[in-house]
């Protein structure tokens, strides 16, 4: 099959989960291309990358900012599309039918790339490229539209923007995949047809993820560690105020913090007002290798997650997924769909979200009883092999396209 992913930003490291759909839907055979709005340029980019050589399946729109060198770069594709492709590229100059979109030329320049490549199944990850993907289907892109719901687009987008939304991507889609039950819920509570919903978790390569029992030395510093982007709905601030409380009794623990994100100087100085930035280490963005030494270093993981102010909100943290495949027991909360990725009381204890006692109590526990990290691990690793691992879900992901291209 002819995949296009349409996707908001790639390669990002904070989005392996798209990454991981692209390579295992490569490793089936299948012709996968992506289209992206934005290059995020970060300094580490995850070495699938360049071993799919995935440079030379990536598209960007490139829209300029200015709106006068918007103007003119819109004319110069205009005039060498013009010729061939006049009856489809009028459309997307129709203020009146697509709105926002078709005046600011968003519409004209992702039409663009679409105009002389055919593709089976056009998949949009987050439900706001579902939506650019309706106005396509609209102008004459052929393929099923499928979407993903990952998080803040079935919480915090809904809310800023309406329950009605997704009116016109429910309408035109072919399949929804939320990534787990609760958002399927979600999407029927918004009117999203139940007959075209099926759950489809992220997964991750199993194999890149070796398993370590994880054990206590008395005269070693115990590390948990937290990853992910450093924003409110991660909820770091919790985990920092969780170290100052368990720190004395356990003066041992080092708290571990990989990723970047816009409250990094906060943070920063929440850990200087609570005294423990001793105990601290901000690490920044992290690649693959460093990610899997620091799994390797650790003995706890903790993610706090929790409804950010603005209503955002978790999906599935993939960092989850592998933390239970490297053996590491988590600590987390009953948020969005973390219940669903984790064994609540087995491989993790989950929780509620900004309970800081009952966050405490769980780390504690944890500290004072290091003969259970074994068998926690150990769970973990079967739970994540059983449900998670990227070739069963790439070869799940593939029936549900051959379903939409048999029916």
């Amino acid at each position: 099959m002819k995949i296009a992913f349409l996707v908001g930003q790639f390669p990002a490291l904070s989005a392996t989960f798209i990454l991981n759909q692209v390579t295992g839907l490569i490793d089936l055979g299948h012709e996968v291309e992506i289209f992206a709005f934005k290059d995020p340029k970060e300094g580490k980019i995850h070495p699938d990358f360049f071993r799919y050589r995935l440079a030379g399946r990536t598209h960007y729109f490139s829209i300029p900012k200015n709106r006068l060198l918007r103007v003119l770069k819109a004319f110069g594709l205009l005039i060498g599309h013009l010729p061939r492709y006049r009856a489809r590229l009028w459309p997307a100059f129709n203020v009146r039918r697509f709105g926002q979109e078709a005046l600011n030329l968003t519409l004209f320049f992702c039409l663009v790339p679409f105009l002389d490549r055919d593709f089976d199944i056009l998949h949009c990850h987050f439900g706001t490229m579902g939506l650019y993907g309706s106005f396509l289907k609209d102008l004459g892109v052929s393929a099923k539209l499928v979407t993903t719901f990952y998080g803040f687009d079935l919480s915090s987008h809904v809310r800023e923007e309406g329950e009605d939304v997704y009116e016109r991507l429910f309408s035109r889609g072919d399949l929804f995949l939320p990534i787990c039950g609760c958002f399927r819920d979600k999407l029927v509570k918004l009117g999203c047809p139940k007959d075209r919903i099926a759950v489809h978790p992220v997964g991750i390569e199993i194999w890149k993820y070796p398993f370590k029992s994880r054990n206590d030395r008395p005269e070693e510093p115990v590390f948990v560690l937290g990853v992910g982007r450093l924003c409110e709905k991660k909820g770091f601030a919790l985990g920092l105020q969780a170290i100052k409380e368990i720190g004395r009794h356990f003066p041992r623990v080092r708290y571990l913090i990989a990723g970047g994100g816009p409250l990094r100087e906060e943070l920063q100085a929440l850990a200087r007002s609570l005294q423990v930035e001793g105990k601290v280490e901000f690490l920044g963005s992290v690649d693959e290798v460093e990610l899997l030494a620091l799994y390797a270093r650790a003995h706890i993981f903790l993610l706090p997650s929790m409804t950010a102010a603005d209503g955002d909100q978790e999906g599935t943290p993939t960092v989850l997924l592998e933390a239970q495949a490297v053996g590491l027991p988590i600590v987390s909360s009953l948020h969005s769909g973390i219940p669903e990725i984790v064994r609540d009381g087995q491989s993790a204890f989950l929780v509620r979200e900004k309970d800081m006692a009952g966050l405490v109590e769980r780390l504690e526990y944890l500290l004072s009883h290091p003969g259970t990290w074994p068998d926690m691990g150990k769970k973990g690793r079967e739970w994540i092999e059983e449900h998670f691992a990227i070739d069963r879900l790439a070869g799940r992901l593939e029936k549900h396209y051959l379903g939409l291209m048999e029916g």
